[in-house]
Formats: C-alpha cells, sequence, structure tokens
C-alpha cells in the first residue's frame, strides 16, 4: 500500500473514531505525519506556531472576499476558516481543530508540507532556485507553500478537478525574460498564473474570489486573455471585466 493511501486509510479510521467516542473537541494530535504533528487540540483563544501551521491550511476558507492573517493567534476568523475547512470536508463544523480536523489535513498533505495536488516545481518553474527575486529564498518559498493551500482550496470547491499552474515564482531575470511587469507579484513567490482546463479562466477567477486571494486578475484585463492571476499584495484589486468582475 503507497504511503498517500495508508495516510487516507489511517485518518477515516481516525475520523470514525472521533465521532464514536466524542473525544475531538479534547483530544491531542489524531497521528503522527511527516510533515508537521499537532499535539493538542486548538481552539478560539490559543496562540502559537501550531495556530499559524493550521492558518496556513485553512487560508483558502476565509469566506467570500476575506482573507485570514497568519498571525499565530486563533480568533474568530480562524474559528470561521476552521469551520468551514471541515464542512468543506464532511466533518462537525464546530471551529475545533482537534483530531479529525488534524487527520483530514495529514491526509491532504505531503512530508513536505505541500498539499496533495501541487508542488514546489509547478511554483516554480521558471527558475533553478528561490533567489533572485523581491524576497528572500525563504521567503518566496514561504510564500508559495501558502498559494498551494488556498489553490487546494479553490480546487476542492470546483469538484477537486485539476488546476493547471502555469507560472508561479520569478526570479527578476526570469521575470524580465517572460515580459513580466515591474514589481510583479511573481517575484515575491505569493503568486499563480493559472490555464484553462477542466474549468474557464472566469470560473477560476469568480471561485478564487471566496479563497483567499486578494489579487485575482483574468480576461478583461490588459494581458490576462489567456490565464487568471491570482496573489497575495497588501490590498484587494480584482479585475476581470470578461467574467463580471
Amino acid at each position: 500500500m503507497s504511503r498517500r493511501a495508508l495516510r487516507l486509510l489511517l485518518s477515516i479510521v481516525m475520523v470514525i473514531a472521533a465521532s464514536v467516542v466524542g473525544v475531538v473537541a479534547t483530544a491531542g494530535a489524531a497521528q503522527a505525519d511527516g510533515c508537521y504533528t499537532w499535539s493538542r487540540t486548538l481552539s478560539q483563544g490559543a496562540s502559537g506556531a501550531d495556530v499559524t501551521q493550521l492558518q496556513i491550511r485553512v487560508a483558502g476558507y476565509p469566506g467570500s472576499g476575506g482573507v485570514l492573517a497568519i498571525d499565530g493567534a486563533y480568533g474568530p476568523a480562524t474559528t470561521a476558516a476552521v469551520k468551514r475547512f471541515q464542512s468543506a470536508y464532511g466533518l462537525a463544523a464546530d471551529g475545533v481543530a482537534g483530531p479529525a480536523t488534524f487527520s483530514k489535513i495529514y491526509a491532504l498533505q505531503d512530508d513536505d508540507c505541500t498539499p496533495v495536488h501541487f508542488s514546489y516545481a509547478e511554483l516554480n518553474n521558471c527558475n533553478s532556485t528561490w533567489a533572485g527575486g523581491a524576497v528572500s529564498a525563504t521567503t518566496a518559498k514561504s510564500n508559495a507553500l501558502r498559494t498551494m493551500w488556498k489553490l487546494e482550496a479553490l480546487r476542492h470547491a470546483l469538484g477537486d478537478e485539476p488546476i493547471r499552474v502555469t507560472s508561479g515564482f520569478r526570479s527578476y531575470a526570469c521575470n524580465d525574460a517572460v515580459g513580466g511587469a515591474e514589481g510583479s507579484r511573481h517575484l515575491y513567490g505569493d503568486a499563480a498564473d493559472l490555464g484553462a482546463g477542466p474549468h474557464s479562466l472566469c470560473r477560476l477567477a469568480q471561485q478564487a474570489r471566496n479563497h483567499g486571494f486578494n489579487g485575482i486578475l483574468g480576461p478583461g484585463y490588459p494581458g490576462h486573455s489567456d490565464h487568471t492571476h491570482v496573489d497575495h499584495r497588501a490590498s484587494r484589486f480584482w479585475s476581470a471585466s470578461s467574467c463580471g468582475i
């Protein structure tokens, strides 16, 4: 049995066990994981690095137009995002991150902490390293990870059909080579260009509004007739006039 299949089986077992004994809100981690293991149940009022790790994975569920702060503080916005994540995967939506929630997250991530349907290679298909952009290599890679988890949420909301990433992080040299805009968010590692596939570019742009992206550019915006762009800029800028955005 493959590791991913084993992880999925274990997650199912833990969800069933938690529902039977009713300890979701009080127990600790559901299982050990190759990427990151939570050692306690988390709920509103908690803080720390484990909350930050949770926020990264539920940041794609902030609600329409929302953006979840990755600040290590389990406040009302994190509670609401956890509820939406739980509901999206058929879990009891109580806003408390316990064994059932962690088991689902474990099943969704690979050992390098990327979600199972996306990879660092997809988000860095123009460079040999993560260096040479507007931020440090460490920050660029961290930003790309956060992007992938939001894309995982977007993918799930669209029926778990593939999303094709055509561009991610770019160094200045790469950005110049492809004709990228000066100051492009791709230089920060927090942007992704999505190509049409099972879903139209407009469908991608429209749905992205629910998954924590402050920047959405698509058909109707200059230079975006062949892709939809999403990013994490500081303030909202959505423009895809051909899609009604």
